[in-house]
């Protein structure tokens, strides 16, 4: 007996200790069992002095299964004890990792204790990792997944999408090949210097009018037409079928005939149609096609000769001649003769002529906001980052990505797709990531039977992609918000790493189930938490400012109860640790001595032990039981 209950407010009891707290073990944070008949009431200890404990409850045990919520109260009479071992399983799981469970820690509160967690519960849900810069959460992802992938009964179907933004997980997952012949990691890489890596290349013809929106920055809901225009003339524009030429031809004489008529003096109506006609031509109709008349014949260009007095007397024969290009009615190109294979180039030529068909040339509202676009394609096609949207050959959307999923031989699965983001500008980087993300969402929409396939989209410093955008009013959407409120139905599934979580798209966060949160500082970070994040309590949020690196309050769908537990070290570690400046700044060779005994200390866990122990007298708690006789910690001699 720890002692009776003096008072009940709301969650909480106060206890009056009969126990001498002196010889007692830390005490905060273990479950206390209010025990009357066969009503079993469940608390954890948030604060103890020399008299007094204050317990808040967390829920009830009914029979050999624990329901987590403060509904019930205990009565006065109560007994008031530990939890024993037996109780400890159904509160924070079994420490026997099992088929369908997987190794996330060890337990801060019980020593030795494994923390294992339903694969259902958190990963088909949407989840977040927070934590302040060194607070561990990049070895955090990397030691979850590694011994996920290592177990036994390995995930072979899993599709884990990982946005690299630091291109730090390559070292912790390229070997993963060696612990399972069947698992297969594969990079694509924004530095083109890289030669173990794949060049990230997207094909430009994939992409339809809300990714280029995205890719070109757009700001206006009035330039989506004019991109809308731009992807239907381009494969027009640049095929080489008779039925293509044909529609060719109609598109450009209607364009010039537009300018002819547009009223503006001859010099104008000159230059504008010799532009358009030098751009955009056909065998047929180009400056040097003949314009045959009784007498005489001449080019087109000629046929557009200003005078002295500024008039164009060919006018009308311009006029009537074009006209004869113009087909009548409607007339679709069969859909097997576009060219569906253009370039950057070939798709800023569409859009030169797609402003010109919208009245550039005649009005500045038109130009205002058509201009803008422009030059940001033209800054793209000229610029490094073309390079990322050059593919050498045709693909459909659908064989790209099972590109990007299998191996070379289109035979070997890749679990694990790592896309290294990180030798390009934020903004270029948050196009590729929605542009893939959302990619990846429309083929799991697109599944049959539904949720047959599954998709973790892993982002890591979520907060530079994953924000309140303008997407929703240019678009109607933002396409993380779109998989955060739809993505759970169809097998897409978010997972977003961050250090600053108030920068998040507060959607998305609402929409996650399950969070690992380390130690942050901030104190707008710590509100948001405690405003965003569902079920957590003013204790939980002070003791996130306190924890060691590695550490983290675990809770959600997954977890009955708030869990405060310790991730072991990845082995191998991701690519984040901090800049070495005894051995930056001096180079010495005692520096190196001391760096090369520190790399021959055993492996730990991350931010090293923090067992608690003793053992309470004539109690039947978890204290009185062989920590030794519960299950060990996975051996991480074989990590990766």
């Amino acid at each position: 007996m720890l002692g009776t209950i003096l008072e009940i407010s709301g969650s909480s009891v106060i206890i009056k200790l009969s126990i001498d707290i002196n010889v007692q073990p830390n005490l905060i944070g273990l479950h206390v069992v209010f025990e009357d008949g066969d009503t079993r009431i469940v608390g954890e200890v948030a604060s103890v002095d020399q008299n007094q404990m204050n317990v808040n409850i967390v829920g009830e045990i009914v029979g050999d299964e624990f329901i987590p919520g403060a509904t019930s109260r205990p009565s006065f009479k109560s007994q008031v004890r530990l939890v024993t071992i037996e109780e400890l399983g159904p509160i924070i799981g079994s420490p026997e990792t099992v088929f369908g469970t997987a190794n996330f820690g060890v337990s801060n509160v019980y020593p030795n204790y494994k923390i294992n967690v339903s694969i259902n519960n958190f990963f088909s849900n949407h989840f977040s990792i927070f934590g302040n810069s060194g607070s561990g959460k990049s070895c955090s992802v990397a030691s979850v997944f590694q011994k996920l992938f290592k177990t036994k009964t390995a995930p072979l179907n899993t599709n884990l999408i990982l946005f690299d933004a630091y291109g730090e997980y390559g070292n912790a997952f390229r070997d993963i090949h060696n612990i399972n012949p069947s698992l297969n990691y594969k990079c694509y890489t924004t530095n083109p210097e890289v030669g173990n890596d794949l060049l990230l290349k997207i094909p430009i013809w994939l992409l339809d009018v809300d990714d280029l929106a995205l890719l070109l920055d757009a700001n206006d809901p009035a330039q989506l037409p004019l991109i809308e225009k731009m992807l239907r003339l381009v494969p027009i524009l640049t095929g080489s079928s008779e039925s293509t030429i044909k529609k060719k031809d109609d598109i450009i004489a209607r364009a010039v005939q537009d300018i002819m008529l547009s009223g503006n003096d001859s010099v104008k109506v000159h230059d504008q149609v010799v532009a358009v006609l030098t751009k955009f031509n056909t065998p047929l109709l180009n400056l040097n096609t003949a314009i045959v008349q009784p007498g005489y014949t001449r080019t087109l260009k000629q046929c557009l000769f200003v005078d002295k007095t500024g008039k164009m007397q060919e006018m009308e024969l311009v006029v009537d001649f074009i006209r004869g290009f113009i087909i009548d009615g409607s007339f679709d190109v069969p859909e097997e003769e576009l060219n569906k294979f253009y370039t950057l180039a070939d798709l800023e030529l569409a859009l030169e002529f797609a402003m010109i068909d919208e009245g550039i040339l005649s009005s500045n509202k038109v130009f205002d906001y058509a201009n803008i676009i422009n030059v940001r394609l033209h800054s793209l096609v000229n610029g490094e980052n073309a390079k990322y949207f050059t593919y050498p050959n045709y693909i459909t959307k659908d064989d790209y990505l099972n590109s990007l999923l299998f191996l070379d031989d289109n035979m070997s699965k890749c679990q694990i797709i790592d896309f290294s983001i990180n030798y390009v500008d934020d903004r270029i980087a948050k196009a590729i990531t929605k542009i893939l993300s959302r990619m990846f969402f429309m083929k799991s929409s697109y599944t049959k039977p539904r949720g047959s396939t599954a998709y973790h989209i892993v982002i890591e410093e979520a907060h530079r992609y994953v924000q309140n955008d303008n997407d929703r009013e240019l678009l109607g959407y933002n396409i993380f918000e779109r998989i955060a409120k739809e993505g759970r139905k169809y097998g897409c599934f978010l997972g977003l790493i961050t250090q600053r979580p108030s920068e998040l798209s507060d959607t998305c966060i609402s929409q996650c189930s399950n969070f690992l949160i380390l130690r942050v500082l901030h104190p707008i970070d710590l509100d948001f938490i405690k405003n965003m994040v569902p079920n957590i309590t003013n204790e939980v949020v002070l003791e996130l400012k306190n924890l060691k690196p590695g550490n983290c309050i675990a809770f959600g769908s997954a977890f009955k109860v708030p869990i405060s537990m310790r991730i072991e070290l990845p082995n191998p570690r991701p690519l984040s640790n901090n800049v070495d400046l005894e051995k930056v700044w001096y180079s010495r060779p005692e520096a190196t001595k001391v760096t090369e005994k520190v790399s021959e200390k055993p492996k730990t866990v991350i931010g090293g032990s923090n067992p608690v122990g003793g053992v309470m007298s004539g109690s039947t708690s978890f204290f009185n039981k062989d920590v030794n006789a519960t299950p060990e910690l996975l051996d991480v001699k074989n990590d990766l």
